[in-house]
């Protein structure tokens, strides 16, 4: 038996297996609605045996998406645009989610393959919004504070976009609370120097992810599980770390969130990350050994014995690939072959499956 390959139960959803695609940015979709190539890639990888398919960082509002081609879901539209990948995916036996994201401070940037810069108004960007006015990186413009209304208006987009996700038919969401975003910049004090009920402290840093994340539950029905993304530390000194991070996990879990994805990084341009194989599963492990809640490991897991030992070891409940499975859409029929794991494949593809050579 497979613990790579088993099921995993989450509430009332059981997913076929624990490997994930985690949410990778496609920069293809036009004023936040998707198209076909959303439905071609992430049907892909449902067909490929992935146990959750999650769909990209997608903004909860226009000013909320990292760049001009990313995914949205404050409209029925763009509602109306996703319900046929989700689906799609389901159809094929995985179970769809997706990632609510506000870009913050880091929002109004080019596509990658076009130089990923900062957009200015007369290039095409918008305004940007953070905790403090505090601009990322060089070349950013310092974001505009939130003020109070503003804040009250991300928990209601927050909450309208799982809205929306329902009515699109998918089974999971996730709160996008890495990555240096405007949740994850309101967590760290690094970007977060506000003197105000949302700064300073740790219970003021941490207040509105976490109305964010009571909203969202409150809305998303009971039957069905709601992960949040974490980057568990900065990796620069005196930001957010390990040990605010399993704080932040267990009021999480008296809110009611299911999962934490644990990730790291993404809030300075200047952090000296260990990058190596299975670099975060520590981090996974750790949130798991201490909060009792489910956790996925991501980052450099490629190989399949890499990612069965870390389901076996107990050091996450699932592993998440990105670049692997740009790479391979099929990597988890192709990992049940290395594992001896009789893996169903789809009908369509069972003339392949009998391999040679």
């Amino acid at each position: 038996m497979s613990a790579l390959f088993s099921p995993l139960q989450l509430r009332q959803l059981q997913l076929r297996n624990r490997i994930f695609l985690s949410p990778m940015c496609q920069y293809s979709a036009v004023d936040g609605v998707a198209n076909d190539w959303h439905l071609v890639h992430l049907g892909s990888r449902a067909s490929g045996g992935a146990g959750l398919v999650m769909v990209e960082a997608t903004g909860v509002c226009a000013a909320g998406r990292i760049t001009p081609g990313c995914l949205g879901l404050w409209t029925q539209a763009q509602a109306a645009a996703l319900a046929p990948v989700a689906r799609f995916i389901r159809a094929q036996g995985a179970a769809a989610g997706v990632q609510l994201n506000h870009a913050g401070r880091k929002a109004s940037t080019d596509l990658p393959w076009q130089g990923g810069k900062f957009l200015t108004a007369a290039q095409g960007g918008w305004p940007t919004l953070g905790p403090s006015a505090l601009a990322f990186a060089p070349g950013y413009t310092a974001p505009r504070a939130l003020g109070t209304a503003d804040i009250a208006a991300v928990v209601q987009q927050f909450a309208t976009a799982a809205q929306h996700a329902l009515s699109a038919g998918f089974d999971v969401v996730e709160i996008h609370m890495a990555h240096g975003y405007l949740l994850h910049e309101f967590l760290s004090p690094l970007s977060n120097q506000r003197r105000d009920d949302y700064g300073g402290s740790f219970a003021n840093r941490s207040r509105l992810p976490l109305a964010v994340a009571a909203a969202v539950r409150a809305v998303w029905p009971a039957d069905r599980p709601v992960f949040v993304r974490l980057s568990v530390t900065d990796w620069v000194d005196g930001g957010w770390d390990l040990e605010q991070s399993l704080r932040l996990a267990v009021e999480l879990k008296n809110i009611g969130i299911d999962f934490i994805d644990c990730s790291s990084g993404g809030l300075t341009a200047d952090a000296k990350i260990p990058v190596a194989p299975g670099y975060q599963v520590s981090f996974a492990a750790e949130l798991r050994r201490q909060t009792g809640l489910a956790t996925g490991a991501v980052g450099l897991i490629t190989e399949p014995r890499q990612a069965e030992k870390i389901i076996a070891d107990g050091a996450a409940d699932a592993v998440s690939l990105g670049r692997e499975f740009l790479r391979d859409p099929y990597w988890p029929l192709h990992a049940a072959r290395a594992l001896g794991v009789d893996l169903t494949w789809p009908q369509q593809y069972l003339r392949a499956k009998a391999w040679r050579g």
